[in-house]
């Protein structure tokens, strides 16, 4: 793709300062260097991570056996990586990032409106992880300092000192890797996967020989939330627990695009995926309801938390699992939160917001959401949070498989994706109209599922459990009913 050749645009049409950057341009390829073990990796690095520690435990927190829990989100995952296989072939075929790749299916103006969403998205999801990454290193230095950290909260911000200090010292690693750009975060993802694997067998048979056995650790009792038996409630929480798996990688399966571009062939990229997401992500879930069920063995009680499991370890081993545990969230929060919105804040001004700079930004927006608050309670952050994104990114999800596969059959214009008055536009108004119905039913549901509202007819509360589904299916149906009328 060359570049446009003065400040406001070049022979056909393209403007440089609103459409095209170094960044953005589709992917040479010499630049296209991953292979299937490349995509493996990434996925394995961004698997284990706390919050996907936290998914298993917090289903069980909500009625679920160990078993279903880690079948629930294995399930999620079948079903999140085919979307993410589909929408990761344009990155394959035509090497250009998820914001470009919107302008086909939204119009070269339009498609700021769901790149940012999904930006947004990520921000809320780098500030938890940043969070957590700090939680470990708050513990590590109590446990090394006979807490030295620990204070009284703060006003307004309700953390101590330490642990906001914590919080900003690990948000203070992500910017050497913001600075040196993707190939950077690919060689962590890369040279990390195999440690974190191993860190997390290690952990499974500590838990292991200190409970006596799998019989006693996966026999316990799900004492998780309030103290109290909860098992037996499976079906009344399944399809809503599904949706949250489903919506915990839902982010990937729009954004995939960003890292698809650099794949040496499209079966690199696939075989990667599939490798790399559905078998880690049970493993991960397995170790994660194993351990916690041996906590109640152990400790008396349930700690499903691995921050705060790995404090009470005490010795050099709480050192050891919670550097681990700093690694792991490193790793997830720089592919997973930081890729796409660094290129979706370059959308909306590539001349003056490069790649580094989208993710500068989103640095500064994961410090201002005070991101502890949202890990308050398992059910606010299964039910409210991820439920609550996955109605927003399910219908950009079937727009864009629409638009690519049955629209245009996976050919793409270039040199239109870079100009305002190109084929596609600078507003589809196809698109964003199947994205505002495809957002519309789940709304009340949100609103209610998030304490803005008392009550909804219960209906609202039936769809809001299907929310990706029901975005991703009636947004993709009403932009194929649009497109071919246009």
């Amino acid at each position: 793709m060359p570049k446009p050749q003065d400040d406001t645009a070049s022979t056909n049409g393209r403007s440089a300062d609103s459409l095209w950057n170094e960044d953005l341009a589709p992917t040479s390829q010499a630049a296209r260097t991953w292979d299937w073990k490349a995509y493996a990796a990434l996925w394995v690095a961004m698997v284990v991570c706390v919050p996907t520690y936290l998914l298993s435990s917090g289903l069980i927190a909500e009625g679920m056996s160990w078993w279903q829990a880690v079948l629930v989100v294995l399930l999620g995952n079948m079903i999140v990586l085919v979307p993410m296989i589909m929408i990761g072939h344009a990155g394959a075929k035509h090497g250009v990032p998820f914001p470009v790749l919107l302008r086909s299916a939204f119009g070269t103006k339009g498609a700021r409106i769901p790149a940012v969403a999904r930006g947004l998205v990520a921000c809320g999801w780098f500030g938890i992880n940043t969070w957590v990454g700090g939680s470990a290193i708050y513990v590590i230095i109590n446990a090394l300092t006979s807490d030295m950290l620990a204070g009284s909260a703060l006003p307004f911000l309700g953390i101590d000192a330490g642990q906001l200090l914590s919080f900003l010292g690990f948000w203070a690693m992500h910017l050497y890797f913001i600075r040196n750009g993707t190939e950077s975060i690919r060689w962590l993802e890369t040279y990390a996967a195999p440690f974190l694997i191993a860190m997390g067998l290690a952990l499974l048979a500590w838990a292991y020989s200190q409970a006596g056995g799998f019989g006693e650790m996966l026999s316990a009792p799900s004492q998780f939330a309030d103290g109290g038996t909860r098992e037996g409630e499976f079906w009344g929480v399944f399809v809503a627990s599904l949706t949250a798996m489903v919506g915990f990688w839902a982010t990937m399966a729009l954004n995939i695009p960003d890292f698809t571009r650099f794949a040496k062939s499209q079966k690199d990229q696939m075989i990667g995926q599939i490798v790399g997401l559905p078998i880690p992500m049970a493993l991960f879930a397995f170790i994660s309801v194993a351990v916690t069920s041996a906590t109640v063995v152990i400790y008396g009680e349930a700690v499903w938390d691995p921050v705060a499991l790995a404090g009470r370890m005490g010795g050099l081993g709480v050192i050891v699992a919670l550097g681990a545990l700093v690694l792991a969230t490193l790793t997830t929060n720089l592919a997973a939160n930081v890729v796409a919105p660094a290129y979706g804040f370059s959308n909306l001004n590539p001349r003056k917001i490069s790649f580094k700079m989208g993710g500068y930004i989103t640095a500064g927006i994961g410090i201002a959401i005070f991101p502890w608050k949202l890990l308050e309670t398992a059910g606010g952050y299964l039910f409210v949070w991820l439920i609550g994104y996955s109605a927003l990114l399910g219908p950009i999800a079937g727009i864009l498989i629409v638009d690519y596969f049955l629209i245009r059959k996976s050919e793409l214009d270039a040199d239109a994706l870079y100009d305002h008055n190109g084929k596609y536009g600078a507003w589809n108004m196809a698109g964003m109209i199947a994205l505002i119905i495809g957002i519309l039913p789940n709304l009340p549901g949100f609103l209610h599922a998030a304490g803005f509202v008392e009550t909804v007819p219960a209906i609202f509360d039936t769809i809001y459990s299907y929310a990706w589904f029901v975005g991703l299916f009636l947004a993709g149906a009403v932009y194929l009913a649009l497109a071919k009328k246009s």
